[in-house]
Order: structure tokens, then C-alpha cells, then sequence
């Protein structure tokens, strides 16, 4: 027995794939630039605490003050 289909393939359905596929990556690096800036901007917020604090304060938590960078990026690179 043979079929027979009458389905037309007009390119639409794999226009309209690639578009929505574009679109996606899009906003995908949209999101993924938000999340990094938001750390970044945390992180910058917690190098500014730090340096505010006093020699004592910094002794008592084990950080001198020209580590305070290194100290708040640790896990980012190893120097």
C-alpha cells in the first residue's frame, strides 16, 4: 500500500523556527549580561564596604587592605 501526503512544505515552519530561535538567544544573552553585571555591581558594593573599614576591623577578619580586590574576587581567578 502507498500513501500519499498533500502537505505543502512552504519554508514557514522553518522560517518562523529560526526566528523564534534567534529571538530566544537574544534575550537569553540579555539575561545572561543582567545576572553578571548584578554580581558585579554586588561585588564592587562589597570592595567599597571593605575598604571602609578600619585596619582593626579588617585584622579581625583576616584581610589586609591591598587584598581586599583579591579577597572579594577569589573565586573568579587565582593569582
Amino acid at each position: 500500500m502507498a500513501y500519499h501526503s498533500t502537505h505543502i512544505d512552504n519554508g514557514l515552519g522553518r522560517s518562523l523556527h529560526t526566528v523564534f530561535g534567534a529571538l530566544r538567544s537574544f534575550f537569553a544573552s540579555i539575561g545572561t549580561a543582567l545576572m553578571v553585571s548584578s554580581s558585579y555591581n554586588a561585588r564592587a558594593q562589597m570592595v567599597q564596604a571593605l575598604q571602609a573599614k578600619s585596619d582593626a576591623e579588617l585584622a579581625a577578619l583576616n584581610i589586609k587592605r591591598e587584598e581586599i580586590v583579591h579577597h572579594v574576587f577569589r573565586d573568579l581567578y587565582y593569582v
